[in-house]
């Protein structure tokens, strides 16, 4: 890839959060953008407002003029764009250069000191966090995003591009692209089996990730993972441990153990064991770097999460409404234990939309024990996202199998009403498709009946 002779970047898949970043980073760059996507979102309309051209509907005549001078366009696509697309079959079968998302952002990098966090849960918070640190201590960063920063309310962050974070994505083995200055991996339960067919080939992935780190890189593990690195870990033996653990005022306060030193009196509000360590892996990888202890301490202080991360929507003492992206059993397990430890006792309204009928399939018996630790489980209809329906895989089936007597399917129109009769001091809004849409009518509804 040859910026120097593109004048415009095309998207296929443009409202997707990674893509939405790259779209970002090459209006910035002063280059004309514009792209496809399917539905129109918060995402999308942001992008409108940034002056990118986007239309809805896959159709070559609504195509700019600009975009389709192939010498001076480069062609950005995504690996769940659906391979009889028109437009990215027009593109490809007319010498346009047509690239992945995944080939695009490791060309980024490749000039610059790259930091990427690699996981199959924990990459968009760790990568915010390290973002967040990076520019809050003045160090000239790029850091691209697979969330919305709720410091930046965007998904890019561009302070230089001294050093470039990336989140390094398993899905399509896209993280085989990169070539790391510094690395972590966060977590390798089984995930996109899809796309992997079993865990064994998932953990190959991950293997073969951790020798594309360039000469003298530094490779950061989650302790208990079978791959050699720089260790870290929550109250144990790591290299990198946070140690001596409050919850004081609704935040935890905190030291870090490092291989030379212990650092102390660390402050971190996003609720959350998981949160916890993905603090401590973007704390180490800084410290690394060679940041001082008292304007990391000031920084992480200062970081405010991602949005759809533990998002509270409403926090007040008789109601609390949280949203969180958690698409995986794990992530749901997650999400249960931080809403257990900021509020015991009370009971809790949980309403998961299922992502993907392969995963629904692949980890029912999981997701059906997940979910059965809340007081009272709506589930929505499975978000398909990329996937054709499979037979027998329903939220019913999933229902059938949750060991909870407080439990419903219930339809997206049906659901606002629903919640605002309920007697749950607590309402979580839980996964990965359209349901972060819902979340402001929920909101509003429930500010309006309180």
């Amino acid at each position: 890839m040859n910026l120097k002779h593109i004048n415009s970047v095309y998207f296929i898949g443009i409202g997707g959060i990674g893509m939405s970043a790259l779209a970002r980073y090459f209006v910035a760059k002063g280059l004309k953008v514009g792209g496809y996507d399917k539905t129109k979102t918060d995402i999308t309309d942001a992008l409108e407002d940034l002056g990118i051209l986007i239309h809805f509907e896959d159709n070559l005549e609504a195509i700019s003029d600009v975009f389709l001078d192939k010498e001076n366009t480069l062609i950005v696509y995504t690996p769940a764009i659906p391979k009889d697309h028109t437009e990215l079959n027009y593109f490809m079968s007319n010498g346009f250069e047509v690239l992945k998302r995944s080939t695009v952002l490791g060309d980024i990098t490749k000039q610059t000191f790259c930091m990427a966090v690699a996981g199959t849960h924990g990459k968009t918070t760790t990568t915010s966090i390290l973002g967040h640190l990076l520019s809050a201590c003045d160090i000239k960063v790029t850091a691209f995003l697979g969330g919305i920063s709720e410091n930046y309310n965007s998904n890019l962050i561009l302070n230089g591009t001294d050093v470039t974070v990336v989140e390094a994505d398993e899905f399509d083995r896209s993280f085989l692209t990169l070539s790391p200055d510094y690395a972590c991996i966060t977590s390798m339960d089984a995930d996109h089996l899809d796309i992997y067919g079993d865990a064994s080939a998932l953990v190959k992935s991950f293997e073969d990730f951790s020798k594309k780190m360039k000469p003298n890189g530094k490779l950061f593990v989650k302790n208990g993972l079978p791959i050699k690195g720089i260790t870290y870990g929550i109250e144990d033996d790591s290299d990198y441990s946070v140690q001596n653990i409050k919850i004081v005022n609704g935040s935890y306060v905190f030291d870090v153990k490092t291989p030379n030193a212990l650092l102390k009196d660390f402050k971190f509000s996003l609720p959350g064991r998981h949160n916890l360590s993905n603090a401590l892996i973007a704390l180490a990888m800084t410290v690394e770097y060679g940041i001082p202890k008292p304007q990391l301490a000031k920084a992480l202080a200062s970081y405010n999460g991602v949005k759809r991360r533990f998002t509270y929507q409403i926090k007040s003492e008789n109601l609390v409404f949280i949203d969180d992206y958690a698409h995986h059993p794990e992530e749901i397990n997650a999400v249960h234990h931080a809403i257990r430890e900021m509020y015991p006792d009370k009971k809790v309204l949980a309403i998961f939309q299922p992502h993907l009928f392969s995963r629904t399939k692949d980890f029912g018996d999981e997701f059906a024990k997940s979910l059965s630790q809340f007081d009272e489980v709506l589930l929505l209809d499975i978000y398909p996202a990329r996937e054709l329906p499979i037979e027998g895989i329903t939220s019913d089936w999933l229902l059938n199998k949750i060991d909870n007597t407080h439990k419903k399917v219930i339809q997206k129109s049906e659901l606002v009403q629903y919640i605002k009769t309920s007697s749950a001091p607590i309402i979580l809004t839980i996964g990965a498709g359209d349901i972060g849409e819902e979340v402001k009518h929920i909101k509003k509804a429930l500010s309006i009946a309180s």
